[in-house]
């Protein structure tokens, strides 16, 4: 009974088990649990250029992820953008150096990463970090990230 009670659960829970990295997904962990949103990937000029401007609102699973070819100092600003948003700024190894929480819609003050070590930008609806606890140190997975280089491969 015992082995059956395991079995069905083991089935039960196979998707969560067989989650597989994704372009359109980012996971996080850190010590406060565990957290996933659907992203829209922008991976060149044209798509990082545009980012999230002219967006009314944004479910609140969800995200865009700024990649760029290789780690430096980024900036982003608010520009047309409507909604309030937390930047969250990730390294080559996809961990957390720095969170920038409830970016104000419309604001032309730059927003930097903080170091040129800058692989990648997560930007989620504002006070989500803060809410669910994202700070520095937590690690992003996704595939953008070398798997011999990440804290968190796929």
């Amino acid at each position: 009974m015992k082995f059956a009670a395991v079995l069905l659960s083991l089935i039960l829970c196979a998707p969560a088990f067989a989650e597989e990295c994704s372009p359109d997904v980012v996971q996080l962990r850190g010590e406060w649990g565990q957290a996933r949103f659907a992203v829209e990937l922008a991976d060149d000029e044209a798509e990082r250029a545009q980012g999230l401007m002219h967006r009314e609102s944004m479910p609140q699973s969800a995200g865009m992820l700024f990649v760029y070819p290789e780690p430096r100092m980024v900036g982003f600003w608010m520009k047309n953008t409507l909604i309030p948003l937390d930047m969250i700024f990730v390294d080559s190894t996809g961990t957390v150096q720095r969170v920038h929480s409830n970016a104000v819609p419309g604001d032309l003050t730059p927003i930097m990463g903080g170091s040129d070590t800058i692989l990648a930008v997560l930007e989620i609806n504002g006070g989500l970090s803060r809410k669910l606890g994202i700070a520095p140190g937590t690690q992003l997975r996704h595939p953008a990230f070398a798997p011999d280089r990440a804290a968190w491969s796929c």
